[in-house]
Order: C-alpha cells, then structure tokens, then sequence
C-alpha cells in the first residue's frame, strides 16, 4: 500500500497523526518525531544518516518503566523482575515490538524505515569504513540526545533522560525513516528541579558531583548536568546493573539509588504527568556505603 508522496503540510500531517495513533495502538507509550536537520552537527559515527542516507525523520519510540517494577529494587528485597519487566524483556520484547510493527506500518504506506534498538553510543565505532568518506562500522546513535531533538524531554541533573510523563521511568528506541513527517517541538517547561544539595543525597558513593556542573546544549535547549564518576556507577551495590552489551559501555543506572531517588522528588514536586495514591518513597531507603557499611 502507497498512499502518496506527502506533498503538502495537511498530507504530512495527517497522515503524522494516523502514524501517532497507530504507534500508540501497539503499545507505545510515547512518541516523538525530529526531522534529519535537527541532528546538523552530530558526528557521523553517531548521526542517523550514516545509516540511512536518505533519512527525513528520526522517529523515537518509548515504553514506561511501571513504578511498581522498581518496588524490589526500592525495598532491597526482590530485584529480578526489574530485570525482566525493567530492563530485558521491556527492552528486547515488549519496547522492540512496538518498535517494529510501527516500522512495518510506515513500510506498508510505502516509506523506508530501520528500527534501531537503544544500543550503547560511548565508544567510537573501530576499523575501516566499507565505502570511502563513510564512518567505520557500527555506528551508534546516542539515544538520549535523541530523544531531547524529537521533543520527548530533557537531560536531567543526574544525567539521564527525563519525560513530562514519567521522569526517568522509560526505556525508548527510534527508527529513521525517509517519510516526511511533522516533527514535534522540543520541550520548553523544565523537569528537573535539580532538587539535591549534597552528593551523598542523590549517590551513596559521591559518584554524583553535584558542585560539578556542565551545560549541555542540544538544539538551543540547555540542560545543567552533573559530573558522574562512571568508575564509581560500574561498581555500585544500589541497584546499578552492567551493560548488557559491553563492559566499557556505561552501567544501567535506571533502578540505582540516584534514578529511584529522582522518580521520588519529581513525584512529590509535581514535575510529572503520572501521579499515584501513594507516594513512591515511603521508608529511609537502604544504601551501602561500602562492603562494611550498609544503612537501611
């Protein structure tokens, strides 16, 4: 099925809106659209069109993390569901269905679509480019930034991405498409409240450094970022997990005591869309410190 070239703005949009549904219809539970210009400036072992030349719109699609999956985690007493629900099969399962059966649906009305799977973007890509002028095999795309250029949310103070929906509690994935689709304005109204004084408030182990302050500007959106000792996250006992994919990739920090600390205050500040009867942080939550030292 064909259904046109897209020529005029009510052709993109309309059918941008049927895509958007459809999405939705699938299980997303957001979606964000940025056209290929949006990404101008980003190094091509890191930029859409290094994998698809003819790319126009760079679509993200995320799928939340329930709150009630990180209640292990948060208690310290069961955390292999968030394994599954959180983390692999949400990833790999639930998240890259939707994922490919909106690929299949921009495919059947006749636009080419690669769905891409959250792969970790930290090391440049190493060997020799198979065509002259091209970057080497594999190229990664830095999901987060991503997300910020296709108007989902914002990099937060402890370094990750934050929605109005549900803060932190997402795990998202893109496809790059030739279609010309509408995109969707970045997000203008603040997340993060940067609500912590101390780095011992946000990480047991000072990994966050909260004096430490850099200004990421993705877009002509600035977000305030702190440093993050990732040596420290690679070894952290609080809910932290390895990169699946490999070891010098950064650890999944989205169950860790920092992530479960930000859902808690952009909870109780209002900052997110997704409220609950009850709040999320209901006991001093356990950390350790060291091998010797835990408090609970």
């Amino acid at each position: 099925m064909v259904d046109g070239p897209l020529n005029t703005p009510e052709e993109r949009s309309q059918f941008t809106a049927a895509f958007k549904e459809y999405a939705r219809s699938v299980g997303a539970d957001l979606i964000g659209i940025a056209n290929i210009e949006r990404f101008e400036g980003v190094e091509p072992y890191r930029h859409p069109s290094s994998i698809f030349p003819e790319a126009r719109s760079v679509v993200m699609i995320g799928k939340r993390i329930t709150r009630g999956t990180l209640r292990g985690v948060e208690e310290g007493t069961q955390f292999d569901l968030y394994s599954q629900y959180g983390r692999d099969w949400l990833n790999n399962r639930f998240l890259a269905m939707c994922t490919f059966k909106a690929a299949e649906y921009l495919e059947d009305h006749g636009w080419e679509s690669v769905p891409v799977p959250n792969l970790p973007p930290q090391v440049p890509p190493l060997g020799i480019s198979v065509r002259e002028g091209q970057p080497p095999p594999n190229v990664m795309i830095d999901f987060e930034d991503a997300a910020v250029r296709a108007g989902l949310g914002e990099i937060g103070f402890c370094g990750v991405l934050l929605t109005p929906e549900f803060g932190p509690r997402q795990r998202v994935q893109l496809i790059i498409t030739d279609a010309p689709l509408d995109p969707d304005p970045l997000v203008e109204e603040p997340i993060c409240n940067r609500c912590v004084e101390k780095n011992e408030e946000i990480c047991p182990l000072g990994a966050i450094e909260v004096t430490a302050v850099t200004e990421r500007v993705i877009c002509g959106k600035k977000m305030s970022v702190a440093r993050i000792d990732y040596s420290k996250c690679r070894s952290c006992p609080n809910g932290a997990a390895p990169n699946p994919h490999y070891t010098s990739g950064l650890p999944d920090r989205l169950a860790a005591f920092c992530v479960r600390t930000c859902v808690d205050r952009l909870e109780q500040a209002g900052r997110v869309k997704s409220t609950f009867a009850n709040p999320f942080r209901q006991r001093k939550p356990w950390q350790v410190v060291t091998e010797r030292r835990i408090i609970s």
